[in-house]
């Protein structure tokens, strides 16, 4: 699987919502940000942070708000440019006209409105005439390759244990809630999110001309099936485990997890070619799935059908389907006060449906080689100083030692952009409406990995944009990929940037992080082809879960919001990364002159400013309910925990901020992370 995540990132671009203003241009970031009635060995990430959060509150329209919201403000005014100018063009083919038309479609509110929930009508009705659990299956598997994903999770990604090969993957899924727990768990927040989820059902319904009454009726049923489908689930931190949820298994012999269901026929209606057999992540969940298809009604397997393909396409239609999706899914669960601008959210779907054409024109304009050139060279710093560590490794046995130098040298870093664009010339967008544009794209990438089946692996290819705020590591192909976007720094230009700062903004936060992820516990269990491979001896297996079950216990003991705390086992691959990228990034940051020289900025020494440097890349403030819904279904601490979390085990920061015993920041030796 591919590791996500989250680092920082540029100027706001001032809507009609007020958005806050970054600082000006010329003030130096770091200090301007600071809040100095905090302690640095108190609380680090509000000492670094707390001047900004206190003069920037979350806008009403966003559920969190930080640094990496000023990038995004900044990218969604550049690519709002890039449409306007299409727009202007009239281009009648190309990229130019897809944009274009993808643009002019969101925006064209007279037109969605007039019609309503009718661009779904012939699905709808598809829907309405099923007679048997084998057509509910079929139609399902048609529903998945336009972008509805009921009953089961399913895709294409490169076989974990052969690399070089595309397999066919499948998983559990199917549910409307954002985490099997959230059918179980008693907490409050949870509680409430559960009780509302029936009327949200009932609306939908609803404004798809069902009758109110019978609507409700038919929402205690869908939830009762959802149910059954969360309760086979497996939890979180239990599909951590990549062995454990790899079983490959003929399709043929689908048959024996699921006798009821035509598996050759689903697969053959979903596309599936090329392949005979399948990657089953949890196969308990396909034995309930067969029990569920067999026992349910027929009508409530075409209600939850109904329900779940106009829920994943609410957002693209009228205002009433537009304003329901966003008061369960956007308020109550992640507590945003008021509806995003709709530009924008137009710009979200058209970087889903046709991000890397975008992308074409964004780098054309906005992406410096200069920059591209100095980032490079980082990664390849931070290459050599995780290299000196491994080396240096007291606990490792010469043998596992190699393999891991190996690994390290192969991984291969894609920085700024592809070499190869995708080609979307098959792709049909035009002026008609929009909910069918989106769907159209969910089509065009369902076949586009599909066609992948049977072929080379393309190791070239980008599952980012470059106008992505984030970076990924993919195991697969032992591989960290950071976008342009990644690089940016709120009101400043690459060359206004002091290496303390992007040291520790960029090469700690994302590239160290990424490579760190090679080798966390998930990314070590592959080796240097991506191949899931055990090529760690008993050994050096038994003092890697010694040496990181203190990160466990420190995570665990984090209480964020009420009674909910961070699932350190679920955490653990980031919070691995977190430390490790901010133990290379300071060992490649001592290799510079800045360092060396030891030169203060405005009071603060380099040491000093890498920290800070850090800090900023997790400036963040966010809403409670979105704090609670992270808790649970998300693999990632929280932006202050990424800060507070590791720093604590550096031993650099307590000599650059005097951290004594009695502090908040201290942790004894003894507590500590001793890994890398």
């Amino acid at each position: 699987m591919k590791k996500i995540c989250f680092a920082a990132i540029a100027v706001a671009f001032l809507s009609a919502c007020n958005h806050p203003q970054p600082m000006a241009t010329g003030a130096d970031i770091l200090t301007s940000n600071l809040d100095t009635t905090v302690k640095p060995n108190e609380d680090f990430f509000h000492f670094a942070n707390g001047g900004w959060i206190k003069k920037n509150p979350i806008p009403a329209d966003e559920t969190r708000w930080g640094i990496g919201s000023l990038v995004k403000e900044e990218l969604y005014s550049r690519l709002r440019h890039i449409n306007e100018e299409a727009l202007k063009a009239g281009a009648t083919k190309g990229v130019d006209q897809q944009i274009a038309d993808f643009w002019y479609s969101g925006m064209d509110t007279v037109s969605i409105e007039k019609k309503g929930i009718e661009p779904l009508r012939d699905e709808l009705n598809a829907i309405n005439a099923l007679k048997t659990p084998k057509d509910v299956m079929n139609q399902a598997a048609h529903m998945h390759t336009y972008g509805s994903n009921v009953l089961f999770g399913e895709g294409v990604q490169q076989d974990a244990k052969s690399s070089d090969v595309m397999a066919y993957v499948m998983w559990q899924g199917g549910i409307g809630l954002p985490e099997r727990d959230y059918y179980f768990n008693t907490d409050p927040i949870t509680t409430a999110v559960r009780e509302a989820y029936p009327k949200y059902i009932t609306t939908i319904l609803t404004l798809s001309g069902i009758d109110s009454t019978l609507a409700s009726k038919k929402a205690t049923a869908i939830i009762a099936l959802e149910t059954k489908l969360a309760k086979a689930s497996r939890k979180l931190e239990n599909l951590r485990d990549p062995y454990a949820n790899y079983n490959k298994i003929a399709i043929g012999d689908l048959k024996k997890l699921s006798p009821g269901i035509d598996w050759p026929g689903v697969l053959k209606q979903i596309g599936v070619t090329h392949v005979d057999s399948v990657i089953v992540g949890q196969p308990e969940f396909y034995k309930e799935l067969d029990h569920i298809l067999a026992t349910e009604k027929m009508e409530t397997l075409k209600d939850y059908l109904t329900f779940h393909l106009v829920q994943s396409f609410a957002s693209d239609l009228s205002t009433p389907f537009v304003a329901a999706n966003f008061n369960f899914y956007g308020k109550l669960l992640l507590g945003a006060k008021e509806e995003r601008p709709r530009w924008k959210r137009v710009l979200d779907a058209e970087e889903d449906a046709i991000g890397e054409a975008l992308g074409q024109l964004f780098v054309r304009e906005y992406f410096n080689e200069n920059a591209k050139k100095r980032y490079t060279i980082m990664v390849e710093g931070i290459r050599t100083a995780f290299k000196a560590r491994i080396q240096k490794l007291d606990w490792m046995t010469d043998s596992t030692k190699q393999k891991a130098l190996h690994k390290l040298s192969t991984v291969r870093p894609k920085v700024g952009y592809p070499d190869k664009w995708k080609d979307f010339s098959a792709l049909k967008i035009d002026r008609g409406p929009y909910a069918l544009n989106v769907m159209r794209g969910n089509q065009w990438w369902n076949q586009y990995n599909l066609n992948k089946l049977g072929k080379p692996v393309n190791r070239d290819e980008w599952d980012m944009t470059p106008q992505t705020y984030n970076a990924y590591y993919n195991p697969s192909n032992n591989e960290i990929v950071l976008p342009a976007g990644q690089f940016t720094v709120p009101g400043k230009v690459d060359t206004e940037l002091d290496d303390a700062l992007v040291y520790g903004y960029t090469a700690a936060s994302t590239i160290g992080h990424e490579i760190t992820h090679g080798f966390d516990d998930e990314g070590r269990q592959f080796d240097e082809k991506g191949n899931l491979k055990n090529w760690w001896s008993k050994t050096d297996e038994q003092q890697f879960n010694q040496r990181t079950q203190p990160l466990i216990n420190q995570f665990n003991n984090m209480v964020v919001v009420d009674t909910l705390h961070i699932n350190g086992k679920a955490s653990l691959g980031e919070n691995l990364a977190d430390l490790g990228g901010i133990l290379l990034g300071l060992d490649a940051f001592k290799q510079t002159e800045t360092y060396k020289k030891g030169e203060k900025i405005n009071g603060y020494t380099p040491l000093q400013r890498f920290f800070q440097g850090y800090a900023l890349g997790w400036m963040l403030q966010i809403r409670k309910e979105q704090l609670a819904a992270q808790l649970m279904s998300d693999v990632h601490a929280p932006a202050q925990y990424r800060v507070n979390g590791p720093f604590p085990n550096v031993p650099e920061f307590y000599d650059a901020y005097n951290v004594k015993p009695g502090d908040k920041m201290y942790l004894a030796d003894s507590l500590r992370v001793h890994l890398w």
